[in-house]
């Protein structure tokens, strides 16, 4: 058969050592998935701060822009990049942190697709198929709806980062240049193991994964990459030790967790586990916070019936192995990525989604094993049809993100019998100053619960909100009698001051100054009572100790600015 000119042409050009032309199409359509990835989450990224995002640096009033105020010995890479953040726009600016949070979604995006690549052509996939398969999974790992938790909620930057991190040293390590890895290669993969255990504890499992790796594939042995292997013992103890640190001490996640046994824990999530991979086929019914019960045993609430089904499953993997390798692997991977946050060590919260963040790379696989056999063409329309799906439910669970009323409203509504989403909705209702909507909710959170000095509290302000006095008052007494504390005396002062019964608010001012001298908001409203009694000085002198105690209080400041205007 002749050649054409074009096959001579190029046939010339490559014996004269002529450069291979550049392949553009993964530069554009990285750009392309760029742009669809935040216009998909597009609706989250103006949405407030909310739940754990409360209790971070960024959030606080009294956070300063020094590095070290941040960063310290617990998660330190997580905390710079908050760090960053904040120093960047100048304070706590909601759009800064989750840009940012779809921006690292996006580079993990990119890993998991070089990770897949690889792991399909040693299945023996090659030419197009393996390139459709490694596409159409990293955008599927981009744009399911089951992300939106680790990527909307900034405090779930500690799963996308850590896995940014985990899956980096997975994609070197798997796309090293022979069967032994080099020293360069193998420094690379302990730096970002380093990286992705000092963002979130769960990463530890790295070594194990890349001697199942090993094993599995054959590619390697731990005595021809003693080298790296070595590096990784030392880093796995210092790393557990770490963790144990931190689980040994901990109340919401470790062996302290209130109410919670390891062995209730373990049983519960020979359940949610199963839930995971459902969520993963069928993303219906996402929420933050969903009503699981606890297994008391293994027989309580078919408990048993899920471990045998996880034992099946492994048992199959390890059978049918050679005969479908990715799906075999995928699910070795899901369940060793999944344990430490699914195996013995209990953690306040049962079910989060954003656990399956890291994990999720091992549901792909088993995908792939049953698309393999497909043709190119075929792998592409299918991949095109299920990232539609994926686009449409991630954009509309973006939506429930996009405000904590809209997102706790969606709590309540799959979890009405709980009591955090009821008493997280009344407050959401309150900042957003729809006081009779917040008054109801805490009305229905009490019934759930006996209320604690929080709700009580929270629930006299939205009264106090309504102009409902008298029953404002109630429940701030209610709660005196369960603990007396600055706060709570103030809180009764404010509706003395409300009902301009000023002798009775001093009263209550004074008991909060013995209880606590450096309460600032106690000496704002003596401030403001002199104030309105005419006692200018008087005023001056207590609002002035109170800027002392908390010169970051607006409110002092503007009371401050108003009397001296006087």
């Amino acid at each position: 058969m002749k050649k054409t000119k074009r096959q001579e042409t190029k046939t010339a050009a490559a014996a004269a050592g002529a450069p291979r032309p550049i392949m553009w199409w993964p530069w554009v359509s990285a750009g392309v998935a760029l742009l669809v990835v935040y216009q998909i989450y597009a609706p989250a990224l103006n949405g407030p701060f909310v739940l754990d995002d409360r209790y971070l640096p960024y959030f606080s009033a009294h956070t300063s822009d020094r590095f070290g105020d941040w960063v310290g010995l617990l998660r330190p890479l997580l905390m710079a990049s908050y760090w960053l953040n904040f120093t960047m726009a100048g304070g706590a600016e909601p759009f800064q942190f989750h840009a940012t949070n779809v921006l690292i979604h996006f580079a993990t995006a990119l890993m998991a697709t070089l990770i897949m690549m690889k792991l399909i052509e040693w299945a023996g996939v090659t030419g197009k198929v393996r390139l459709g398969l490694a596409v159409v999974s990293g955008a599927i790992f981009l744009l399911h709806p089951l992300q939106t938790e680790a990527v909307a909620y900034t405090a779930g930057r500690s799963d996308s980062l850590s896995g940014l991190f985990y899956y980096a040293a997975f994609a070197v390590f798997l796309w090293r240049r022979g069967e032994s890895i080099g020293w360069l290669e193998a420094l690379a993969v302990l730096a970002l193991f380093a990286c992705a255990i000092g963002t979130k504890e769960n990463t530890l499992t790295l070594p194990a994964l890349l001697l199942l790796t090993d094993y599995f594939w054959g590619r390697g042995s731990v005595k021809k990459n003693w080298i790296l292997y070595s590096g990784l013992a030392v880093a796995a103890v210092f790393g557990a030790a770490m963790v144990w640190r931190i689980i040994r001490n901990q109340e919401t996640a470790g062996f302290h967790t209130e109410g919670i046994t390891p062995a209730m824990y373990f049983f519960t999530q020979c359940r949610v586990i199963w839930g995971y991979i459902r969520l993963f086929f069928l993303p219906a019914g996402q929420n933050i916070d969903p009503d699981i019960p606890l297994s008391q045993s293994v027989l309580d609430h078919g408990a048993i019936v899920g471990l045998i089904g996880l034992g099946g499953l492994a048992g199959a993997a390890w059978i049918y192995r050679r005969k479908f390798p990715l799906a075999a692997f995928g699910i070795l991977t899901f369940l060793l990525l999944i344990a430490p946050v699914a195996s013995f060590v209990p953690i306040k919260d049962v079910m989060s989604e954003r656990r399956l963040y890291l994990p999720m790379i091992g549901l792909l696989l088993v995908c792939c094993e049953f698309l393999r056999r497909l043709t190119f063409a075929r792998i592409i329309q299918a991949g095109a049809v299920v990232l539609a799906i994926c686009c449409v439910l991630t954009y509309k669970r973006n939506q429930v993100w996009a405000s904590p009323v809209t997102l706790w409203e969606d709590a309540v509504e799959k979890s009405p019998e709980k009591y955090r989403p009821r008493f997280q909705l009344a407050y959401a209702q309150f900042e957003r100053h729809q006081c009779p909507a917040a008054v109801r909710s805490y009305e229905a959170a009490s019934k759930l619960q006996t209320p604690d000095n929080e709700l009580l509290v929270d629930w006299a302000l939205a009264l106090d909100c309504m102009d409902r006095l008298d029953e404002a008052m109630d429940k701030l007494k209610i709660a005196l009698q369960r603990g007396e504390t600055a706060h709570l005396r103030t809180q009764v002062a404010r509706i003395y001051m409300r009902k301009k019964e000023w002798n009775q608010a001093l009263a209550e001012l004074d008991t909060a100054e013995k209880l606590d001298p450096h309460y600032d908001v106690t000496y704002l409203y003596r401030g403001n009572i002199m104030h309105i009694q005419g006692d200018v000085l008087g005023a001056a002198r207590e609002l002035q100790h109170a800027l002392q105690l908390n010169p970051d209080n607006e409110i002092t400041k503007a009371a401050l600015a108003q009397l001296r205007t006087r």
